[in-house]
């Protein structure tokens, strides 16, 4: 799963206390383009709205990888959840929730569909957990958010930067931009385990030294301390495999996507999210949201849209992100998203 450590980075990083609310199931679906889309208009060009923020509690929001057959069934429960999957149909021509219910897992795994479907999915768990005991305040407490890699896209729609409808959009074009990408080169992602960030890069390096350049490999996901995924040319990524023991790491796990995310692998994808974040309406959110890019949040719309546009060729830096908060104070965090809601507090 390449996109979602997010509970358990939090734990590497400081050690967690276990909570009352852990068994709290996460219902998949929410009203985002009615309770959470109200962004504030800014003043156009400041981008300084959040620089002294001082979070409290978090919702994380997870990325590519966390999908499985059977995730979305509690929002049959919820009228707000199944909505959103209602809105997702009309937008994406297919039935989402059979297929996040139903698979098949191949389909579901496919870039195309996994990151829609993560996408809605994390947004009715949003308004599974409102429709809970204490849910309402709960949501009313977050004052950060943040999501990997594709999850930001969640943050951003949660903050109301934009409204659902219009997040699914784009991310329905970044999966199908990725994937087009990806076909168009031999390329791939291998989690390197039990290694620092140093050492991962020290693996990188000696594996380009056995590879022509088209081939090269580099870190495309700061997860956690001991966990960091490696993208590249295949055959770059096999000198990775190849090296790791030698490196002293404990495993390396080749991951199942498309391709080389988060690398130049991803450029042709740029310019078409470029057009369509050109045509979006985004707002400044409500509350921070932490980009991938450079692990700070923006207030400043048009910075957004070049952050999102930059995000596919450039590393995830999650693990900046979570010591940042930790260090500005968090508390609490909540990953929603498939299977339960996730408290690190």
């Amino acid at each position: 799963r390449s996109d979602s450590p997010m509970a358990s980075t939090l734990a590497l990083l400081r050690p967690s206390a276990p909570s009352p609310a852990t068994n709290l199931r996460a219902p998949f679906r929410s009203r985002v383009s009615t309770r959470v889309s109200v962004g504030s208009a800014v003043a156009a060009g400041a981008d300084t709205l959040f620089a002294d923020y001082k979070p409290t509690t978090a919702f994380l929001f997870p990325g590519q990888g966390a999908q499985a057959v059977g995730m979305g069934k509690e929002a049959l429960n919820v009228r707000a959840a199944a909505e959103l999957f209602d809105k997702a149909n009309d937008i994406l021509g297919y039935d989402l929730l059979n297929l996040c219910i139903d698979g098949p897992k191949e389909k579901l795994n496919s870039t195309v569909i996994s990151q829609p479907a993560i996408y809605v999915t994390s947004l009715a768990a949003v308004e599974v957990l409102r429709a809970r005991e204490e849910g309402q305040s709960v949501i009313n407490s977050v004052d950060v958010t943040c999501g990997l890699s594709l999850g930001e896209y969640t943050a951003l729609a949660f903050a109301g930067a934009f409204s659902f409808e219009d997040g699914l959009k784009l991310v329905k074009l970044r999966g199908e931009a990725m994937q087009d990408a990806s076909d168009a080169a031999n390329s791939a992602m291998v989690s390197v385990i039990g290694l620092d960030s140093e050492k991962v890069q020290q693996l990188c390096d000696a594996a380009n030294e056995d590879v022509d350049e088209k081939e090269r490999v580099q870190i495309a996901n700061f997860l956690c301390p001991g966990n960091y995924a490696v993208s590249g040319g295949v055959k770059g990524i096999e000198a990775v495999e190849a090296k790791a023991k030698s490196f002293k790491a404990r495993m390396t796990v080749r991951l199942a996507v498309a391709g080389a995310f988060h690398t130049s692998f991803m450029q042709p994808a740029v310019s078409r999210l470029e057009s369509a974040l050109a045509a979006t309406e985004i707002r400044s959110p409500r509350i921070p949201v932490i980009s991938n890019v450079d692990a700070q949040p923006h207030s400043d719309p048009d910075t957004i849209k070049k952050i999102l546009a930059q995000q596919v060729t450039s590393p995830v830096q999650w693990e900046t992100t979570v010591t940042t908060l930790l260090g500005r104070g968090l508390e609490k965090s909540y990953e929603l998203g498939p299977g339960k809601v996730k408290i690190a507090s």
